[in-house]
């Protein structure tokens, strides 16, 4: 009975190691404090962080194959997850475009990647970007999602800069369980989101 009771307890303690840091960070202190600030009832009421979308365009890969190639490997190193080409859904003359031709990359995260992410991306990448001031609190939908519109890619560490051939941006979307902004707004700066 005792060998169980420690064998139960030792993997827990190993489960919360292997937590990310923002995530263990969420589920200790900042669920409390969200829900102080909401006025929720219970716990389960707090909105929480569901998934991160990662989009890169990639305009320039209809005539050369070479960009999607790269695209796919720079967005897998700052996601950490293996990202997935889009393809053109129409055929548009005036882009020189036709349909399925691959023309963009996305990756979804969720769970322990996302929280390390949105750690990695909050910490490191932001504060990285010249002249930073915060982003800006205007990137919500209505719905309780935000986004984020990042213009270079060398922002990230995972990144090296000599090995870019071209700077591209990308849109990052968090999306959350909340019903509307102004929750979104406080989970996301308790997160640690630098709203300007």
């Amino acid at each position: 009975m005792i060998k169980v009771a420690w064998y139960v307890i030792l993997k827990k303690v190993e489960i919360l190691l292997k937590m990310a840091r923002l995530k263990e960070r969420y589920f200790k202190e900042l669920l409390y404090s969200i829900k102080k600030d909401l006025q929720c009832k219970s716990v389960m009421q707090v909105p929480r962080l569901e998934k991160i979308s990662i989009n890169q365009g990639v305009g320039i890969a209809a005539n050369d194959k070479k960009f999607i190639e790269t695209a796919v490997n720079e967005v897998s190193l700052i996601a950490g997850q293996k990202a997935v080409p889009t393809k053109a859904k129409k055929s548009v003359s005036n882009f020189k475009l036709r349909e399925g031709v691959a023309i963009g990359v996305m990756v979804t995260l969720r769970g322990k990647r996302m929280y390390e992410f949105l750690d990695r991306l909050i910490t490191l990448a932001l504060p990285r970007v010249r002249d930073f001031r915060g982003v800006s609190p205007k990137g919500f939908d209505g719905r309780g999602n935000y986004n984020l519109g990042v213009k270079e890619q060398i922002i990230f560490p995972e990144i090296s800069i000599d090995k870019v051939n071209k700077l591209m941006g990308m849109n990052i979307t968090l999306v959350t369980t909340a019903k509307n902004d102004k929750d979104a707004y406080v989970l996301l700066k308790h997160l640690g989101i630098p709203f300007s």
